[in-house]
């Protein structure tokens, strides 16, 4: 029976941890004493018959009262308590799975039940950040191996719900990413859902990019959609475009990937199974990967890139589901947006056929519709890519993209950021090579992904004839303090840009 001695009373502090689960108790406090807790120790907070597992932050100074705790806002959404409940806490046992990760770091293989047993805990809400960071470190690099791979696939679509479409075919499509701009899911989809074939497509947010494909949309049209709303969105439309982690498709992915984005991490093994195992909870059926290769990309030579084919067709077959791989260049970014609220008129650009719409981002759009048109109709001799072109010109494919987004909420034009500053070439020549990864690192800190508008605009691709003093690109911030910090960034990397 919960009595005084072993409770507090929840105060409300307001502060934001992401979704790590911290409860706040005084240093002085009678519980923490007596229990021994420690900062860092991962404790059971119950409050009306509800628990979650929380991280401990000890407070020295008077932010609370005695008597009192606190919550991190995600605890106090999971633990759905309000400001006066009374908690009450417990020491936690050690998670078991924890002894399969330690092994790993020793070179241990893991087996597909130590898989499912660590999936299972981390959705469960058993590790905190720093356990699913040991994880994560243990598996990067070359660490899996391809039996490993096909385990964590599996345990991955087994956490969480599936989609299931009763349909012979369910296609979809995945870049691996590295590249900024190169948004040409919601291109795709519109061509290949006008085409005919059902494409439920589910979208990450951004990693470690300046943007993601949900991030993007959600600039034009809502994606935080439940499966319900999916379903009649697909049903009427034949696809859709939406973010993965609103409906707990492989919820495990998202907790991962949230963990990543602080390590700036994309493990290999992980990034494969992340990848299938959304398709296969999605219900796909067949599926193209686009594996962009550049020497500033995240894949950066063909040898690396025959390796992740290698593994995505074996444990797509592992998995019952067909993959398609394709290698793309990947020396330049794709487009001319870089960032959510950017990168989405680069595709409305597209899609309305505009003389001054990216070439690039529209080829790369139709060599992939059309790849996926290919994969799905193996015993058809029509040209997907022609196919697809046709559509995309003759304007169904804005027409169906209009459609998808009013069926999901409604449809609204992207923004340009308030603040901008305007980069002009220091010299005359040619542009013979971009560094990806500097001029996404110029957009993430001018405030993209989690300020929507800002970014880069990119004005000269590769080969680009200058003189000196022409425009090279343009950085837009939400905020004079992050376009100012974006610019002095710019002063200790001068050739993000080169000119020859």
């Amino acid at each position: 029976m919960k009595t005084a001695f072993n409770t507090l009373k929840l105060v409300y502090l307001g502060i934001d941890t992401q979704k790590e689960n911290v409860v706040f108790m005084r240093k002085d406090c009678h519980i923490c004493k007596s229990e021994g807790f420690e900062a860092h120790n991962r404790i059971l907070v119950t409050a009306n018959n509800h628990s979650i597992i929380a991280t401990l932050f000890i407070i020295t100074n008077g932010i609370i009262k005695d008597g009192t705790a606190g919550l991190s806002d995600s605890a106090y959404e999971d633990l759905n308590a309000k400001e006066g409940d009374e908690l009450s806490f417990s020491h936690v046992q050690p998670v078991a799975s924890m002894r399969s990760i330690r092994s790993k770091m020793y070179g241990k293989e893991l087996n597909d039940n130590d898989l499912q047993n660590i999936i299972d805990d981390i959705v469960k809400g058993q590790y905190s950040n720093i356990e699913i960071a040991a994880f994560i470190t243990a598996c990067a690099g070359d660490n899996l191996n391809i039996h490993e791979i096909i385990g964590l696939t599996k345990a991955m679509v087994n956490s969480g719900k599936k989609l299931s479409w009763n349909k012979p075919i369910v296609v979809d499509k995945h870049c691996v990413g590295g590249l900024p701009g190169n948004r040409t899911t919601p291109i795709v989809v519109a061509i290949i859902t006008q085409y005919g074939l059902t494409i439920p497509k589910t979208s990450s947010r951004a990693i470690t990019s300046p943007a993601g494909t949900a991030d993007t949309l959600e600039t034009i049209t809502e994606v935080n959609l439940d499966i319900n709303q999916i379903k009649k969105v697909v049903e009427k439309e034949n696809g859709c475009f939406v973010w993965g982690g609103s409906i707990k498709l492989s919820p495990a992915d998202d907790i991962l990937i949230r963990i990543e984005r602080a390590l700036d991490v994309d493990s290999e093994g992980q990034m494969i199974a992340s990848v299938l195992s959304k398709k296969i909870a999605a219900g796909s059926t067949h599926v193209v990967i686009d594996i962009p290769i550049g020497k500033t990309a995240k894949v950066r030579t063909e040898e690396d890139a025959e390796k992740l084919r290698y593994y995505f067709h074996v444990v797509g077959k592992s998995m019952g589901i067909e993959v398609k791989v394709l290698f793309t260049d990947g020396s330049q970014p794709i487009g001319r947006g870089i960032g959510p609220s950017l990168e989405a008129m680069d595709v409305l650009s597209v899609l309305r056929n505009e003389k001054e719409a990216p070439q690039d981002l529209r080829n790369k759009a139709l060599y992939i519709a059309g790849a996926i048109i290919d994969l799905a109709n193996t015993q058809s001799k029509e040209n997907g890519f022609n196919t697809a072109e046709k559509i995309l010109s003759s304007g169904k494919a804005y027409e169906k993209f209009t459609a998808i987004c009013k069926a999901q909420g409604g449809f609204k034009e992207p923004e340009y950021a308030i603040y901008k500053k305007d980069i002009y070439a220091d010299k005359s020549g040619i542009v013979t090579e971009i560094n990806n990864r500097k001029l996404a690192k110029v957009a993430k800190l001018a405030g993209a992904p989690h300020d929507s508008k800002a970014g880069v605009m990119l004005q000269t691709p590769l080969n680009t004839p200058l003189n000196k003093g022409d425009l090279l690109f343009s950085i837009y911030a939400e905020t004079e303090g992050e376009l100012k910090y974006a610019v002095e960034y710019l002063k200790t990397e001068p050739n993000i840009i080169l000119i020859h």
